[in-house]
């Protein structure tokens, strides 16, 4: 009976006569390969720093999200929640990450015109015990004061 029960689990799990061990699946037949991989395994501890550093790094122009978590080892639902937390202030940037500014672009058409007029400047000249109290165009301002300038 005992014998008859070896022979079930030999059926059952297998025993491989060229290494002497049970193993879970039957080898007749079998033709793949096991493939090893290195690396971590398991859940990654990233800091919150490291965090922000990937989520700063994805919102780059012309970068792709599924690019920069394929680089750093993670999914791209995982930098999208990088990216709200960031937006929310829940992650803050390191220093290490410089301010980045959007180039500005200057049109040469789009400068606003002048008007021909500008507004009167009001002036107070002083001389001695007299006050004068006048408006002045802009453009006439420099010559008043070099005739208050002349006068002393």
């Amino acid at each position: 009976m005992r014998e008859a029960s070896n022979l079930a689990t030999e059926a059952i799990v297998g025993v491989d006569d060229k290494m002497d061990v049970q193993i879970d699946v039957s080898t007749a037949g079998y033709g793949g390969r096991l493939e090893v991989l290195e690396g971590p395994t398991g859940r990654r501890v990233r800091s919150d720093a490291e965090k922000a550093r990937i989520a700063a790094e994805s919102l780059l122009p012309g970068v792709e999200v599924a690019a920069v978590a394929r680089k750093h080892g993670a999914t791209r639902w995982q930098v999208y929640d990088w990216r709200r937390r960031l937006r929310q202030g829940q992650l803050a940037l390191p220093e290490s990450v410089a301010a980045s500014f959007a180039p500005l672009m200057v049109d040469a058409t789009s400068t606003p015109a002048r008007s021909s007029k500008a507004a009167p400047a009001k002036v107070e000249i002083v001389i001695g015990d007299m006050v004068i109290r006048t408006a002045v165009d802009v453009e006439q301002l420099s010559e008043v004061i070099r005739a208050v300038r002349a006068s002393r």
